[in-house]
């Protein structure tokens, strides 16, 4: 039997141990631990939705008129009416003819890629994807193909050189960790020319980029092919929980029919779908709040940028800072909570070794005088960084 205290011993040797924080009141760009207010960038609450007035009214509208759980799966008795209408809202705010809703987007990953990939199959993905990514081609038990990380021709290379019966390209639309874009209209290309499935997770772009916040995959692609599979997550800038994905008549109802971690989990909390209602429509409404995120975006990119901060290139509201070495992200993460700023050090296996970061996300919340304080902070640390190295 595995003697677990070991590995966990050497994953704390290591800089790799992994620790929960309970925060005491509600995700905002202020929030409260163990009786102490931090300042937040590590939420991807982009909009500031989480705890909007209107959201949480809505969800407490949902409860009474619902209930709070939904009690079944949805092919039993846990579909409700506030979730067909919120898979019909989504279907037409993204152009595709309908969409499905999921628990999570890791489980609408799962879902999607298990029931349209198999043995004889190959799954062609982005080495930096999201773990839910990667996960989904090892479930479906097709084979997995790893190309050079936003390169669409070594894609076609590698779909040229692998003999396969299907294919599918899978993508991060904005990648979770690096804040950058995947080429889409190029995948798109290579897609079409392959015969090949494109799927985008657009977690981080969706309510974010695009026409009214429609999402990077839909700015890029339009109301996209019948080959494009959308996946977006509702946790994110809208606020709330849950996930979708967006496709043809015929996707959606094969994944209803195939889709194991849609067919045998409970349907989501019809309160919080009814919630997410109006999350979307403050989304479709809310070019204010996008307008204010990305000002905010380029407030601090130029400061950084004066600063000769190690700031990577995004365009996102993932603005991660290069450290490189794990112990130096960790110590850097933990001199920012001491002036009580939260950011968090990610660290391999989550990214590649040797490019551990601070992966900053900014809100449409945050004020400037809150971004001031982060990149006083930050010119503070990375100055006693430099002292401390000579």
């Amino acid at each position: 039997m595995q003697d677990l205290s070991a590995a966990l011993a050497e994953r704390q040797q290591q800089q790799l141990y992994r620790r929960r924080q309970t925060l005491e009141g509600p995700q905002g760009v202020e929030v409260q631990i163990d009786g102490q207010t931090y300042l937040s960038f590590c939420s991807n609450d982009y909009l500031g939705l989480a705890s909007h007035p209107a959201v949480i009214d809505a969800l407490k509208v949902g409860a009474d008129r619902f209930g709070v759980g939904s009690g079944a799966a949805h092919l039993i008795t846990g579909h409700s009416y506030a979730h067909q209408v919120l898979e019909e809202e989504l279907a037409d705010f993204v152009g595709r003819p309908r969409a499905l809703l999921f628990s999570t987007g890791y489980m609408a990953n799962l879902g999607v890629v298990s029931a349209l990939m198999g043995r004889g199959d190959s799954v062609f993905e982005d080495r930096l994807n999201h773990a839910s990514l990667l996960d989904a081609a090892a479930l479906s038990g097709a084979r997995l193909v790893r190309y050079a990380h936003a390169d669409s021709v070594a894609l076609q290379h590698k779909l040229e050189n692998t003999e396969t019966r299907q294919r599918l390209i899978a993508t991060d639309s904005v990648f979770s960790m690096d804040g950058d874009c995947a080429p889409l209209g190029q995948l798109q290309d290579v897609a079409l020319a392959n015969d090949s499935w494109l799927l985008a997770d657009d977690a981080h772009g969706f309510g974010v980029l695009g026409p009214q916040g429609r999402g990077y995959c839909v700015d890029q692609l339009g109301a996209g092919a019948e080959n494009i599979i959308l996946m977006a997550t509702l946790g994110k800038a809208l606020g709330t929980g849950g996930a979708f994905v967006a496709g043809s008549d015929e996707l959606i109802e094969t994944l209803i029919q195939q889709a194991r971690t849609f067919i045998y989990t409970t349907a989501t909390s019809p309160a919080m779908a009814w919630a997410t209602h109006t999350a979307l429509r403050l989304v479709r409404e809310g070019s204010d709040l996008r307008e204010s995120l990305f000002d905010n975006i380029t407030y601090f990119r130029e400061g950084a940028r004066q600063l000769g901060l190690p700031l990577m290139n995004s365009v996102s509201a993932i603005q991660p800072l290069l450290v490189g070495d794990t112990a130096m992200a960790m110590s850097l993460s933990e001199s920012l909570r001491s002036h009580g700023i939260l950011v968090t050090a990610i660290r391999p296996p989550t990214v590649p070794q040797g490019t551990a970061r601070l992966r900053i996300t900014l809100c449409a919340r945050h004020s400037r005088q809150q971004l001031d304080r982060l990149l006083e902070v930050l010119k503070i640390i990375f100055q006693e960084r430099i002292d401390a190295t000579g």
